[in-house]
């Protein structure tokens, strides 16, 4: 059997369990007083009361944040008509589902490498790809770690690109004119993972405001079912020898969450504002802290409406990485790669490349000496002040 390293309970976990007792008896009241656990009346109201914290028009709550981006990738798929083999923008580090449901529909990654600042495109990088592939019809956007990525700047470059946006670290991560990322995307994603902002286990959720991409997220949700959609009277009629209830108007998955689920984000959504406060003020003493140590770590910014996941460190040297793992293990803090490092060094996409060369791929720093620390509303001044000693040490 695998032991972990630690003996003990390690001082500063990872990740932390955010569900408290008083979430835990409201849970055990609905589950002892009702007997509709499936997708119904709770699921639907978790989904208005996000809908209106992140500011869109709708939401559509699922089973993770990785059915959420097969879900929404799908979905403007069909919407928009894009064929087998056109080709999909995605940055060289983010999480592996986000590049799976990719080639899983059929269509081609692009990879672009990343930056240092926010981790997200490489925007040299991105304009080369441009001449190369200026056919690219989806830019799947991640705001890795709690930072906003530049949207903006992306729809420049590719003016007829689809812009999605994957936010499922980075719940209130906010767009440089302050409004959150995901209110007006035409489909963003988020995760409720245990190790996330908030959390219902397992769990995401779909925003979108186009009513049409909507119900047809509806329908794939289930099966790809007629009656999930509120235009069922309209494909009733169309098909009126097909029973209504068995209906199929598109493929789809059973990607449904459950109402255990959505009373535990019920429970929780109130209080996310202040987590995120709580993640913005550890950031930023990082930040103050981290800027001291600059012969050791390239520069992490604060940046203004960040909705910090983690602490992440990019060392400029692998001795450096390899000294700082040793003292988080030495003080019993949790620490793990980057998310997944530069993904095209990984076994499942050994078959892809970068299309456009560079001379040195950020990417590759990331990969070979970043490593990360946790963040949350748990994490103290006690915790702080031990890192400070802890790079103080180096």
């Amino acid at each position: 059997m695998k032991r972990n390293r630690f003996k003990t309970t390690p001082f500063w976990p990872l990740m932390e369990n955010a569900i408290t007792f008083k979430d835990k008896l409201q849970l055990s009241k609905f589950i002892l007083f009702n007997d509709r656990l499936t997708n119904g009346d709770k699921v639907k109201q978790f989904e208005n009361e996000w809908s209106k914290w992140i500011g869109s028009k709708h939401a559509l709550m699922v089973s993770s944040g990785s059915t959420a981006n097969t879900l929404l990738l799908s979905a403007v798929k069909e919407k928009y008509k894009i064929k087998n083999g056109d080709k999909v923008l995605v940055p060289a580090c983010t999480w592996v589902t986000n590049i799976s449901p990719v080639f899983q529909l059929g269509l081609v990654p692009i990879f672009c490498d990343i930056n240092l600042e926010n981790f997200s495109f490489d925007i040299e990088h991105m304009t080369e790809i441009k001449k190369k592939h200026p056919d690219i019809k989806v830019i799947f956007v991640t705001h890795l770690l709690g930072f906003s990525a530049e949207n903006e700047r992306y729809a420049k470059i590719f003016p007829e690109a689809i812009i999605i946006d994957d936010v499922c670290e980075s719940h209130g991560c906010r767009s440089a004119d302050g409004t959150k990322r995901g209110s007006n995307s035409l489909g963003a994603t988020f995760s409720f993972y245990f190790g996330h902002h908030m959390t219902t286990i397992e769990g995401g959720m779909v925003n979108t405001n186009d009513s049409e991409l909507y119900e047809l997220m509806r329908m794939k949700r289930s099966h790809g079912l007629a009656r999930e959609s509120g235009n069922l009277k309209k494909y009733s009629e169309q098909f009126p020898e097909i029973h209504s209830q068995f209906l199929f108007m598109t493929d789809g998955y059973n990607f449904r969450s459950t109402e255990i689920n959505a009373v535990l984000g019920l429970q929780q959504l109130p209080r996310l504002d202040e987590y995120i406060r709580i993640r913005r003020e550890n950031f930023e003493t990082f930040v103050s802290i981290i800027q001291k140590y600059s012969k050791h770590f390239y520069e992490i910014k604060y940046q203004e409406g960040n909705s910090n996941f983690c602490f992440p460190f990019l060392c400029k040297d692998k001795e450096t990485n390899k000294k700082i793992k040793v003292l988080f293990d030495q003080y019993k803090i949790e620490h793990r790669p980057i998310v997944g490092g530069n993904l095209l060094k990984q076994p499942f996409l050994s078959d892809y490349s970068f299309s456009v060369e560079k001379t040195k791929y950020n990417v590759d720093i990331l990969n070979d000496n970043g490593v990360y620390i946790g963040n949350n509303q748990f994490v103290n001044t006690k915790r702080l002040d031990l890192l400070e000693k802890l790079l103080s040490e180096i």
